[in-house]
């Protein structure tokens, strides 16, 4: 059985433009990986098929999930018929625009390809992962990236200096098709000029924070006010800006030291009643097995 870890990301910067003919959007990101994890353990099988189990119940466990979409594509790649057996631990929280189900299919790809020995090379595997899903591509990449086109153009870049997060999860989720569809119903400037990203990693947090945007927090608040007003919320209890990680719903803010990280998120915790403090853009990659074993 093999084990590997997925992780969480954050966009600390998400540019978004009008849909192109294709009817996807054009997108800027800077994309950072934190320390919040989904666990994936797999085997290869005798028989054909792929049997996904997970913890929770609102996931699912079909040919819907990204998981078997991923062992699929693998398999066609291979012109095989193998199968596998799938477990996934989730503790990433569905709807919460922390790509957890982009990162168990980017894991999964580098786990088909290990267990089944398909041999296919990392730029093949990265064809597969822009199939699946415009995030898919950044976790065989990671921790720290800019992602343009659909998302699936990743350029890594050095890790930002504020080295911790703190991620506020709301009561609810945000599906991304309904903030989506939010965000089109207003032109919005849209330029896909790239901000110094260079001088942006050696920022401290507090320089840092001011400079991020993410254009999908209009539409988000839109649609539930009562995110808008957390944020607002927070911005005012904590002193410093709070952004909210892709379509919603998880809210973050930043810090240079884990002891601060710490601290905004226990005083936090009484105002949205989930934070929690996590590492941003930890090491190994989220897409490198932790660990093998025999059952």
């Amino acid at each position: 059985m093999m084990r590997l870890t997925s992780l969480a990301k954050i966009n600390l910067h998400l540019r978004v433009g009008p849909p192109e003919a294709d009817g996807f959007h054009p997108l800027l990101s800077w994309m950072c990986t934190v320390g919040l994890s989904d666990t994936l353990h797999m085997s290869a099988t005798h028989g054909p098929g792929i049997a996904l189990s997970c913890d929770r119940s609102d996931v699912p466990t079909d040919a819907t999930n990204l998981i078997v979409r991923a062992g699929e594509a693998v398999l066609a790649a291979m012109s095989s018929s193998r199968g596998a057996a799938v477990t996934l631990q989730k503790r990433i929280p569905p709807g919460g625009g922390l790509g957890g189900g982009s990162s168990n299919a980017a894991a999964a790809l580098i786990g088909f390809n290990q267990i089944w020995d398909a041999r296919l090379p990392m730029d093949r595997l990265l064809e597969i992962a822009a199939q699946l899903g415009s995030d898919v591509p950044f976790f065989l990449h990671g921790p720290s990236s800019i992602c343009t086109g659909r998302g699936e153009r990743v350029m890594p870049i050095a890790r930002p200096r504020p080295r911790w997060a703190v991620l506020f999860f709301p009561d609810f989720s945000l599906p991304t098709r309904q903030v989506y569809q939010q965000f089109d119903q207003k032109q919005r400037p849209w330029t896909q000029e790239q901000p110094p990203w260079r001088q942006w990693t050696n920022l401290a947090a507090q320089a840092l924070l001011p400079l991020l945007r993410n254009d999908l927090e209009e539409p988000a608040f839109q649609l539930r006010p009562e995110l808008g007003a957390l944020r607002n919320d927070l911005e005012q209890r904590l002193g410093r800006p709070v952004r909210m990680s892709g379509s919603g719903s998880t809210l973050f803010t930043l810090a240079d030291e884990q002891k601060r990280a710490e601290e905004i998120a226990q005083r936090a915790g009484q105002l949205s009643g989930n934070a929690v403090a996590v590492k941003l853009a930890p090491s190994p990659s989220p897409h490198v097995p932790m660990g093998r074993g025999s059952g």
